[in-house]
């Protein structure tokens, strides 16, 4: 068993524990002055650039010790395998939330006390419960929260909670509607929120990953009407830039390109920044051969109109599931002594890009790189890929055998044997029948949590994760017009929640005893409708459904006839996936070895670590002295001007953390209800400053919450 801290592991595993801080620092020649403002949090990710700061000092490094708990709030609406990762706003001395439910609530800021609450979709469980957050809009005399559930955009009175009559349809906008497919198959919602500009809220949204699947068109509503101001295809439409990079009429029946992981605005350029995903299907592209702009693509657009002003591909013709993670960050460089306005944008794969935010011109060199072709029939990969210089990785690229578990001899032993049988080319080893590494793994690499950004320093955070996937193409079912329900659960679902119906969680929840988490009803309907990256199946007939309802609730193998479609389907597709899997040693911890998880701190003047350290730990391994080993973590953090950095994330110890933002030393934890799989927020009301956190949990097996709990000193 290997010793964590030990010079051999340090050596072996190349990964330093903590850099030389002085060589990595700002010069006295690069500070910068720190900025006044930023001292409330009235916007997903603390404002509109989506920097994740704090200009409040009132805590800082000397007394961040002394933090006490405020007050807690508790939603009432944990359950199995809920969560809650939203990002609370407060505006004038309240703090807007949102439950594992979808409910609304407004809360004192300052005692917790509820004021009022809503719920958007009343005495039913929702089909997709994740939201990251509401958005708020104010001219000065109106104010209104906006939020989101089952593809419905509601606008409430932000002193009562209560819906605007004058707002679409009494107060809610169907956000099905306009995008040229038929309502009733359109499976959409939006877990992460917009931004708003002027008297516009710009939306993106989740869609399914797997076909049939809604196209990701950005759009812009009217704040007080809810009427459709703007369009931008991202799968674009004949004479739009971008048609020629997929197969004519594409646009007719695919989907995916969509922006689920939120957007960053810089208001006194009027311009509009969002990072897209990956098309559909994730794995398989035989339907449609190309680039497929705008997939994995971020945008550049004017805010008022959406006109395209420019774009930047990561990946072309994406069968990796390499979707941006994150919001990008609106960051000031240095550059020949002068600071540029630029964005920055984290990858799941590690890296990140950083862009002269007017022009698109990449501030840190990029390299082409000739890249493996698929040997799977129907399928052609992009001959090339582009990665930036710098900064360097912040997630490891490629599993050697040097880099596997040696938690015990016997893991070890059984993780080489099966990473032997596996393709493994690197970053881009193209999907095969065998099976191929996806490292880092589908959730990267960096996360939705995003990063922070420091303006007085021009330091960049960083939470990532180090886990590896494995990939496998299996031939999907031939589609029969008399079949059955196992039959067609092998052919619609088994892809994500597996032969045996345990899934993936949290991403693909267990299908195991759905008697009781939902009722038949309930379960027929997210069979029609979809919930949230699963399409839905009404299409297939009611004779389908049916059979569908009684495999998955009763076990029951029923005969069904499904619907013929009119003409040849070209989405359906030759291959599927034979689940979601992660490579684990036999007990369930990675394959690789240590770190799991990491904080890394970069200068993003100079593209070099300030420092960079493992993050979290698994209780049961700690118990065995087997310390920061680093887990999986989910949710960002925040940069003060205080000198900290806070940040919850990490899955299974349900810590809580403070950092000094220029050494990466821990400084004060504390203990948390349920994980914090959210990013926290930061706000001064009445001369005192809080830090809240929703503790909702409920990640990788870990326990359910549905606590907000607020922060600050005695």
């Amino acid at each position: 068993m290997y010793n964590i801290c030990s010079p051999l592991f340090t050596m072996k595993r190349v990964f330093i524990l903590a850099l030389c801080i002085t060589c990595c620092q700002p010069s006295q020649a690069q500070k910068r002055s720190a900025p006044s403002t930023y001292k409330s949090w009235e916007a997903f990710g603390g404002g509109a650039e989506n920097i994740h700061y704090s200009s409040l000092k009132q805590i800082d490094r000397s007394n961040v010790s002394k933090l006490r708990m405020a007050w807690q709030f508790d939603t009432g609406d944990a359950g199995p395998g809920s969560e809650m990762q939203c990002n609370p706003i407060m505006v004038e001395g309240v703090l807007y939330i949102t439950s594992p439910k979808l409910r609304v609530a407004a809360v004192d800021a300052t005692t917790g006390r509820r004021i009022w609450s809503f719920e958007p979709i009343p005495g039913r469980v929702p089909r997709s419960r994740r939201s990251r957050g509401v958005m708020h809009w104010t001219d000065g005399k109106q104010s209104r929260i906006f939020v989101t559930a089952e593809g419905t955009l509601f606008s409430l009175y932000a002193k009562t909670g209560q819906l605007d009559d004058g707002f679409g349809n009494k107060g809610e906008v169907d956000l099905r509607e306009g995008l040229g497919r038929p309502v009733e198959r359109v499976n959409l919602n939006v877990t992460t929120p917009g931004v708003v500009f002027e008297d516009m809220l710009i939306l993106g949204s989740q869609v399914g990953e797997a076909h049939p699947s809604a196209p990701g068109d950005i759009r812009a509503y009217d704040v007080r009407t809810g009427k459709q101001r703007w369009t931008f295809h991202t799968i674009p439409r004949p004479g739009e830039f971008g048609y020629d990079t997929w197969p004519p009429n594409t646009w007719k029946h695919t989907g995916g390109a969509n922006n689920w992981a939120g957007m960053a605005l810089d208001r006194k350029r009027g311009l509009v920044f969002v990072p897209t995903g990956s098309a559909a299907f994730d794995f398989y592209g035989a339907d449609r051969h190309g680039d497929n702009l705008f997939s994995n693509t971020l945008l550049c657009l004017n805010a008022r109109t959406g006109e395209r002003k420019w774009h930047f591909q990561a990946i072309k013709h994406d069968v990796w599931d390499r979707d941006f993670p994150s919001a990008p960050s609106l960051v000031t460089v240095r550059r020949n002594g002068k600071l540029i306005d630029a964005v920055a944008q984290i990858t799941k794969s590690g890296h990140v890009f950083v862009f002269h935010r007017e022009t698109g011109e990449s501030l840190f060199p990029l390299q082409t790189r000739q890249v493996p072709p698929s040997t799977i029939d129907g399928e052609l990969l992009a001959r090339t890929q582009v990665v930036p210089l710098k900064p360097e990785p912040f997630s490891r690229q490629q599993i050697t055998e040097d880099i596997l578990t040696t938690r015990t001899p016997e893991a070890n032993r059984i993780v080489l044997e099966r990473l032997r049988k596996l393709r493994n080319d690197g970053p881009f080893t193209p999907p095969s029948l065998e099976g191929s590494i996806v490292f880092p793994g589908y959730d990267g690499g960096g996360e939705w949590g995003g990063p922070a950004f420091d303006p007085e320093t021009g330091l960049f955070y960083v939470n990532a994760n180090e886990m590896a996937w494995i990939l496998r193409l299996v031939p999907k079912a031939a589609s029969q017009a008399n079949s059955n329900g196992q039959r067609l659960y092998v052919r619609n679902c088994a892809a994500c929640h597996g032969d045996d119906g345990k899934g993936s969680p949290p991403q693909f929840p267990s299908l195991e005893n759905m008697q009781a988490k939902f009722t038949e009803a309930q379960v027929e309907e997210i069979l029609r409708k979809g919930a949230g990256r699963m399409p839905g199946f009404a299409h297939l007939g009611d004779s389908a459904v049916s059979a569908l309802l009684r495999y998955v609730v009763r076990k029951e193998n029923i005969a069904a006839k499904t619907v013929a479609p009119a003409s040849k389907d070209p989405t359906d597709l030759k291959y599927t996936i034979d689940g979601y899997n992660k490579f684990l040693d036999p007990d369930g911890y990675p394959a690789v070895a240590p770190p799991w998880g990491t904080l890394n701190a970069i200068n993003l003047d100079t593209g070099d670590y300030a420092w960079k350290i493992p993050f979290g730990e698994f209780p049961a391994l700690a118990a065995k002295g087997i310390k920061n080993t680093g887990t999986e973590n989910y949710g960002g953090g925040i940069v003060t001007a205080g000198g900290l950095f806070f940040i919850g994330a990490t899955n299974h110890d349900r810590k809580f953390r403070a950092y000094d933002k220029l050494t990466g030393k821990l400084l004060w934890e504390t203990t948390l209800p349920a994980s914090g799989n959210a990013t926290p927020a930061m706000y001064e009301w009445k001369g005192k400053q809080y830090i809240v956190i929703g503790a909702g949990g409920g990640k990788s097996g870990a326990p359910s919450g549905g606590t907000y709990v607020a922060f600050a000193l005695p």
